[in-house]
């Protein structure tokens, strides 16, 4: 059987592989902690969470979704989504909407504040990803997204 490569430790402990592909999947935890890390520290100064960026950053690429719909796309049961979805908006980031049409359909939209906060979070991430992918070199960001796509399909 073919080793894979050594990939160097990016942990501050030095964990034992129990099988080779181990330090992909050390890299998969400590690159999202990595990637997350500023997002989550300016989240936190909002006194909110990943859960909560997960859920402005999908209203802000479908504004006017349905909560059914979000719940969907996020993987997640309703009970999952209806605490920190609540506090989006007690805190005045997400806005509910009735549907003009069919009018048990409520649509979610980001107010201003709900706008800047999903931005500065999501532009702290892609700093985070432009850089590793500049450092990677000019193929690095095609075979992530091949591997990520990949790996997109279990959700």
């Amino acid at each position: 059987m073919t080793q894979p490569p050594r990939i160097s430790r990016v942990n501050r402990v030095d964990l034992k592989a129990i099988d080779p592909i181990d330090p992909s999947l050390e890299l998969m935890y400590f690159g999202l902690k990595g990637m997350t890390r500023e997002a989550d520290e300016m989240l936190a100064e909002h006194g909110l969470g990943r859960a909560h960026h997960r859920i402005l950053f999908v209203i802000a690429r479908f504004d006017g979704i349905s909560v059914g719909a979000l719940r969907d796309n996020l993987g997640i049961s309703a009970q999952a989504l209806h605490r920190p979805l609540k506090q989006l908006q007690e805190r005045g980031l997400v806005a509910v909407s009735r549907n003009p049409t069919e009018h048990r359909s409520k649509g979610l939209h980001l107010t201003e504040s709900g706008r800047a906060i999903e931005h500065a979070a999501s532009e702290a991430e892609r700093s985070v990803m432009r850089e590793a992918f500049r450092r990677a070199g000019k193929t690095a960001e095609k075979h992530w997204a091949e591997v990520m796509k990949a790996i997109a399909t279990n959700a």
